[in-house]
């Protein structure tokens, strides 16, 4: 896959965690054109008025996408953990800002998961990116953020991948990105700890054969 890429994040930290390899596979190996968008600010919701955290997350956030080759980093600042109170047409209008801007043949979006911002994210890149004369996006697909996919409710839809990404060759390279972002580091067994990262990837490599993958669910696929 090449050419130009956009991937779509509720908060930083959630393009890492759900596809860190295959961003850098992208960018790195396959000469893609690769943005990351980040629609909250990733601080507000737990750090309310501190402007030094928010600022120093959003700096982890470029130098994770940085590192992986990532191009174009977006970041806007609707409040973090609170995406569900944000007018819905709001949300949607800074999705298809980056889209209109990039023109992206391929999307990644967030999964809806147990986390309302990831919910509403993916709601809004489905208006963004609805087929429809003008619009550049023939593929869109949605990742899965580790310590969020595993706690949605079994009584709702799982994630049930269909995608595969190899990242045997670029596992280092998410570890390596997700160590910018200090703030959301955990120790093990946390899924945000560099063993659970390594641990994650070879699991899903398991299901396909390779020694580590990341899994997707592809939402369409338009075929001229």
């Amino acid at each position: 896959m090449s050419g130009r890429i956009l991937v779509v994040a509720a908060h930083p930290d959630d393009e890492i965690l759900g596809m860190g390899g295959t961003i850098a596979k992208h960018a790195q190996y396959e000469g893609a054109e690769v943005a990351v968008l980040w629609v909250s600010d990733g601080s507000t919701g737990q750090y309310p008025g501190n402007r030094e955290i928010l600022e120093l997350k959003q700096k982890e956030a470029e130098s994770a996408a940085r590192t992986l080759g990532v191009v174009h980093c977006i970041q806007r600042e609707l409040p973090n953990m609170r995406l569900d109170a944000v007018p819905h047409v709001e949300v949607n209008r800074v999705v298809e800002e980056a889209v209109e801007e990039f023109r992206p043949d391929t999307v990644y979006t967030v999964y809806p998961d147990v986390n309302l911002d990831h919910r509403m994210v993916f709601q809004s890149v489905m208006v963004a990116t609805r087929p429809r004369v003008g619009c550049p996006v023939r593929r869109v697909l949605s990742y899965a953020t580790t310590s969020a996919v595993e706690w949605t409710s079994p009584h709702e839809a799982s994630f049930r991948p269909n995608w595969f990404s190899n990242i045997t060759d670029t596992i280092e390279d998410k570890v390596r990105a997700f160590a910018y972002y200090t703030t959301e580091t955990r120790a093990w067994p946390h899924p945000r700890s560099s063993r659970a990262i390594r641990a994650n990837a070879e699991t899903w490599g398991t299901w396909v054969g390779w020694e580590c993958a990341e899994p997707f669910l592809l939402v369409r696929q338009l075929c001229d």
